[in-house]
């Protein structure tokens, strides 16, 4: 039964690491079955939004909340936020020599799914499907994890990922980067098969448009200097991708030059 709180609550959320401050009063709800976009320059705080999230240690949260479901994620280790259903998409996917990938795909299934989840025809049903939809092939299954893997193929494994085990909210990291013109689409694909018409939600975090074309994204916001300053549609993507971000600057700065958060 769908919640009627959205998936991803984020309220004046503080944040920043050795006492220097990143985040300055973030305010983002994404309601179920919505894919939204954090589009932003190099250190605005995009990483630090998905850091954040997931509950990654460096980062220290001064003021604000995080809610999945109506639930305080920030009082959960991360470990918990994964079983509670957040998953992160990895910018740079570490490699795991000597685990393959079909026994960490069952591993990680059974971990947040349950162990019913991840055996049986029905498991090995929506794993097959899941492949085509990426077009993987078989063969990729006895390979090691991320080990010698293209981007390409890195990426596509995070979006397999992703199709198996359902979380409330995926947090994709500029998962199109590295990545072709096919390779966009059907990685976009594989993220709409995953959130569309479900109770799930999605934040992508990326620099450029290209991704959000084929994805079409439900709201796109930017963020500069720790602030989203502008939300709007997938037209939004679009103008950032002619204009870039010197119209919005002025915007980033609060009442009386005031910085502190």
């Amino acid at each position: 039964m769908a919640s009627d709180k959205p998936v991803l609550d984020i309220s004046n959320l503080h944040a920043g690491i050795d006492d220097t401050p990143i985040l300055r009063g973030i305010e983002l709800e994404i309601p179920a079955g919505e894919i939204h976009a954090i589009m932003g320059r190099n250190g605005s705080g995009k990483t630090t939004t998905a850091n954040i999230i997931m509950g990654h240690p460096d980062f220290e949260v001064t003021d604000g909340g995080v809610q999945l479901d109506g639930e305080d994620l920030l009082e959960m280790e991360p470990w918990e936020r994964a079983r509670a259903g957040v998953f992160l998409s990895f910018q740079y996917p570490q490699a795991v020599p000597g685990l393959q990938v079909g026994n960490f795909l069952r591993k990680s299934v059974a971990a947040i799914r349950g162990e019913d989840e991840a055996k049986g025809t029905e498991f090995r049903k929506k794993l097959k499907n899941a492949m085509t939809e990426l077009d993987i092939d078989r063969s990729f299954l006895g390979r090691y994890v991320n080990d010698g893997f293209s981007g390409g193929e890195k990426k596509r494994f995070e979006i397999l990922q992703l199709m198996l085990l359902q979380p409330k909210l995926a947090i994709l990291d500029e998962t199109d980067s590295g990545l072709d013109i096919d390779g966009i689409r059907t990685v976009a694909k594989g993220i709409n098969a995953a959130v569309r018409g479900t109770d799930s939600g999605a934040l992508i975090i990326t620099h450029y448009s290209r991704i959000l074309e084929h994805v079409q994204p439900d709201r796109v916001h930017v963020l500069i200097k720790g602030r989203i300053v502008k939300s709007g549609g997938p037209e939004l993507a679009l103008e950032l991708e002619e204009r870039g971000y010197e119209w919005l600057e002025e915007e980033a700065n609060p009442p009386n030059g005031n910085m502190e958060g």
